[in-house]
């Protein structure tokens, strides 16, 4: 996938105008040296879940411009990454002369990703969460993977703070009511990342 032709892609169906200096602006923070999970890589990967469930979106270009929004401050030692990427998000899809609607829209779901609670009938939000939280439910070594890279992340944190802090995260995960909301995806990742999500926490908890 060539990412900048994707986001020119995406802002034109939403309704704006392509700026490539504002997708270069947003790779270059996707590219950041702390990053260890949160990185093009997982922008990626979640374009391409998006990409694959269009069709269960009511705005997919929305929601393809939230995944790229959606992490684009990356601080680990803050807690207030995603409203931080809202109002970033929002300034830079305004160079693009998306439509106000359109920013709201993307905003909201930008912000939806600090928690992943999606109301009933929230196709958009359905299939953002789901893309965000795909990485979930992958094979346990790659899943190994994953958190090792979050922790990597988090290297400024004591090994006990993390454990306490990670285990809050996964507890808060496993309390959802549904992982994935999407129906073909539930069907495929939900067992799945539940057990991992579970695996892991047992791990943290020795």
């Amino acid at each position: 996938m060539e990412l900048i032709g994707h986001f020119r892609a995406s802002v034109i169906a939403a309704g704006g105008q392509p700026d490539d200096a504002v997708a270069a602006d947003l790779l270059a923070r996707w590219s950041e040296p702390h990053r260890r999970y949160h990185t093009v890589a997982h922008l990626r990967f979640m374009l391409d879940v998006i990409d694959a469930q269009a069709e269960s979106a009511d705005d997919p270009a929305l929601v393809q411009l939230a995944a790229w929004g959606h992490d684009a401050v990356y601080d680990p030692r803050s807690a207030d990454n995603e409203e931080a990427s809202a109002i970033l998000t929002a300034s830079l899809l305004r160079r693009c002369e998306l439509p106000d609607p359109a920013i709201l829209e993307v905003t909201r779901l930008v912000r939806l990703t600090a928690g992943h609670a999606v109301e009933p009938g929230d196709r958009n939000g359905a299939l953002l969460a789901d893309a965000d939280l795909a990485v979930l439910a992958r094979d346990w070594p790659s899943y190994l993977e994953y958190a090792a890279a979050v922790r990597a992340e988090y290297a400024h944190v004591p090994d006990e703070a993390f454990r306490i802090g990670r285990s809050a995260v996964l507890r808060q995960l496993l309390e959802l009511p549904a992982l994935f909301r999407t129906p073909a995806l539930a069907a495929l990742w939900e067992e799945k990342a539940r057990a991992n999500l579970t695996r892991e926490l047992t791990t943290l908890s020795r």
